[in-house]
Formats: structure tokens, C-alpha cells, sequence
């Protein structure tokens, strides 16, 4: 594949490799040399220019993964959609500190009327159940069914202690809040606040039909040890910590993802579809005080702001760790270390994206490829691709300690 040069805009079918992040790519091309590695894409911004985009490996076992190949991503789109909100607040059109039922009267049913939108943003809304919220499974899938149902459901208790994280339900109730706040449907919102400001398409929440031929087929299921993901905590079910866990989950979700429904409908909270490209620039503009290049995403103030990840509870009661969470991202992990100078979205199967706003760098990473042999649900592959990032940007060199732990970390 060509390559342009390091003082150049990738352009299409081309890849871009900056002198100063080779080890980098070179990590990068070693985790798919063989097709059941499958593929994926790597891309880096510095000071809201790109340092690196880059792919490789396989879209499906007969498609090489391509320039424009794109990947449903899970929870990364937890980070797209708050970067709309943040938007919508810089403007005034919403308000972090104001009850959610400033803007979504229904939200106020079971005493959930003090809630705010800062709440949502920190998983603080104890709305994280999805497990027997509607009859009907296929209603999951149904923007408008599943926001009625959770507004009209109780907030759990847990709440008040630590944040819960809302797995499935994040991104509904993030959309819901905007949709009403503007008038506009949340895919609007998405094409307004995001693809046309940073002149970028591939933020998809739903992909039209003539997209489709990007998609690349994920794989193998979601599971820990051959267990889906979505059963595998059901025998201790009835102790109460693991309860809201598996309440925030519903049976049959994780198979169904790796189908074709996710691309039909619209959930901002885990069925967000992007490339590295993308996620890289938005990233790279919260990273370098809301510019990437010549184009403007968001205020300096406002990035500031989001910068600050502030410590979060001790706890998640979900999740069982503390990820921190503050607006919508959490903070990032870059190799080993969850640090207060990194934010972002993981998701599950291991794409992501992360900001580094003290050295004006993201990274973001997408692949078909779920988690290692261990367990599918995720990897070390951004994590360490970060840190050898992070490690470029401050002129620093690769370790053999750090390459082993890739070797290890990707099996």
C-alpha cells in the first residue's frame, strides 16, 4: 500500500506514517499478520494533525480491510455521543446542572425528577437496567420504546453511593435529552455537531444501506473462556452486587450484535460504527483546545473543562472498578496505568479512542477482531499502542519490556 508523506493529509487509499511514529505502525502491522487475527486501523493525531493512518489485515475472510473499512465499536460511541452534548452545552442549548426533566418532562416518573444531565454524563442515573425493563426483547432495539421505558422506571438505589455504569442505556438517554433539546433527531445531531465540523462522514449510529459494503464482520463471540458474555454471571445472579451487573445486560444481546440488527437501528450507547480516522480527529481536537487543523469542534474552555477527570467513586457497582467517569468519557489507559492524564471511550472487543490533551495527542484504534484467545470482551492492543504513542510524542524510545508485554497482551 502507498504511503504519503509525514507533512501530508492522508488521502484515499493512501496511508500516512510520520518518521516519529514507526514503532508505533510497526507494533501496529504485527497484530495482523495472519487472517485469524483478522484487521483493523490505527490513527494518530498531533496537535490536530495526523501522524499516523495506517490498517491492515482482513475485513471478512475474503476482504482486506481498506482504507474506508469501518467497525462497529461498541462503547466507543459513549464518547461520540457526549462530544454532541458538549457541543449543545458550549452553546446553551443545554445545561449540565439542570434536571434532565428540564428538557424530557416523562424523565420525572419514580422519583427520578433531580437527576441531572452532569448525572447522566457521570453514570450517576442508576438507570443501567435493561434485563425485563420491556416485554418484548426486539422493543431493545427501538430508540423511542426503549427511552419511554426508562423513563418511566425507578433509578437504582445504588446510585447515591458510586456510579453504575449504563452499559445499553447510556446512549439512549444521552440522545433522548439532546432530541428534546432541539427538536432534532440525534442523527441529525450527529452530522451537524460532529461530521460537519470536523469534515468527516463516518459517525454512524445506523448505517445506510449503500455503506454497508465497509462493514467489517466482527468476531468470535463475546465471552470470557468460551462463556457469552451475557450469561456468564447469571449463577450468582442472586448476591447484590453482581445483580445490578447483570441487570445492565439482557440475554441474547451479545450474539445478536456480531448479526446485522445493530446497523438497522440507532444506539448511540453501543452500535456506534466508525473508522480510527474519525474517532482520531474528534479525539484530536479535544486533545489540541477544540481544533484539528483549520476546523473548530470545540471552545478552548470546554476542553479544558473535559480535561480535568476528576476522581470518580471508588467503585463502579456494575462494573466493579473504578474507571472514573466524568462527561460521558472515562479516564484513559495507556499501557498499564488508568491515568488522569488520558480520557476516552473503550468498548468492548477492544476499539477506542483516547485524548492526551497535555501532549496534543490521540490515538484511536478499531478492529473485527474481538479481544485474544483468552477472552473476547477485550485486550491490551490501545492500551500499548497508546503508550508507544505517548512514548513518540515525547521523543522517547520503544523498551523490549514494552514489546513483550504487547506480545503477551494480544496472544
Amino acid at each position: 500500500m502507498p504511503l504519503a508523506s509525514s507533512d501530508s493529509a492522508p488521502s484515499a487509499g493512501y496511508m500516512l506514517i510520520d518518521d516519529r511514529f514507526t514503532v508505533v505502525a510497526a507494533k501496529f502491522f504485527g497484530l495482523f499478520r495472519r487472517k485469524r487475527q483478522g484487521g483493523g486501523a490505527l490513527a494518530v493525531y498531533l496537535n490536530g494533525a495526523p501522524v499516523l493512518d495506517i490498517w491492515a489485515g482482513w475485513a471478512d475472510n475474503d476482504r482486506r480491510w481498506h482504507a474506508d473499512t469501518m467497525a462497529l465499536s461498541y462503547s466507543t460511541g459513549k464518547g461520540v455521543a457526549a462530544t454532541v452534548v458538549h457541543r449543545l452545552a458550549e452553546r446553551g442549548v443545554l445545561d449540565y446542572d439542570a434536571p434532565v426533566v428540564t428538557y424530557w418532562p416523562e424523565f420525572a416518573a419514580n422519583g427520578k425528577a433531580d437527576i441531572t444531565v452532569r448525572d447522566v454524563l457521570n453514570h450517576r442515573a442508576g438507570l443501567q437496567r435493561t434485563r425485563g425493563l420491556l416485554d418484548d426483547p426486539a422493543d431493545l432495539l427501538d430508540h423511542d420504546a426503549l427511552a419511554a421505558a426508562i423513563a418511566a422506571s425507578a433509578p437504582d438505589p445504588m446510585r447515591l453511593r458510586a456510579s453504575g455504569y449504563h452499559g445499553l442505556t447510556f446512549g439512549t438517554i444521552v440522545a433522548e435529552i439532546a432530541q428534546r433539546a432541539t427538536g432534532r433527531t440525534f442523527t441529525e445531531l450527529v452530522r451537524a455537531e460532529l461530521a460537519e465540523p470536523l469534515g468527516d462522514n463516518d459517525f454512524y449510529f445506523g448505517v445506510p444501506q449503500h455503506q454497508r459494503h465497509r462493514l467489517a464482520k466482527l468476531s468470535p463471540r463475546l465471552g470470557v473462556a468460551r462463556v457469552p458474555f451475557d450469561r456468564m454471571i447469571a449463577p450468582f445472579a442472586s448476591m447484590k452486587a453482581v445483580h445490578s451487573a447483570r441487570s445492565a445486560v439482557y440475554d441474547g444481546w451479545a450474539d445478536m450484535t456480531l448479526g446485522d440488527q445493530p446497523y438497522d437501528t440507532m444506539m448511540p450507547g453501543w452500535n456506534g460504527v466508525f473508522t480510527a480516522r474519525s474517532l482520531a480527529k474528534m479525539y484530536g481536537a479535544i486533545a489540541n483546545d477544540g481544533m484539528i487543523g483549520r476546523r473548530r469542534l470545540l471552545r478552548p474552555e470546554t476542553t479544558r473543562l473535559i480535561a480535568e477527570m476528576p476522581p470518580g467513586s471508588r467503585f463502579d457497582y456494575v462494573l466493579g472498578a473504578p474507571p472514573h467517569f466524568a462527561l460521558g468519557y472515562h479516564r484513559g489507559i495507556v499501557g498499564t496505568k488508568l491515568t488522569q492524564q488520558a480520557l476516552g471511550h473503550f468498548g468492548i472487543g477492544g476499539s477506542g479512542g483516547i485524548a492526551m490533551p497535555r501532549l496534543g495527542l490521540s490515538v484511536a484504534f478499531v478492529t473485527n477482531h474481538l479481544g485474544n484467545h483468552a477472552m473476547s470482551l477485550g485486550d491490551a492492543r490501545l492500551p500499548i499502542l497508546a503508550m508507544l504513542a505517548q512514548r513518540a510524542a515525547r521523543g522517547l524510545e520503544d523498551t523490549g519490556e514494552l514489546s513483550d508485554s504487547l506480545d503477551a497482551a494480544v496472544g
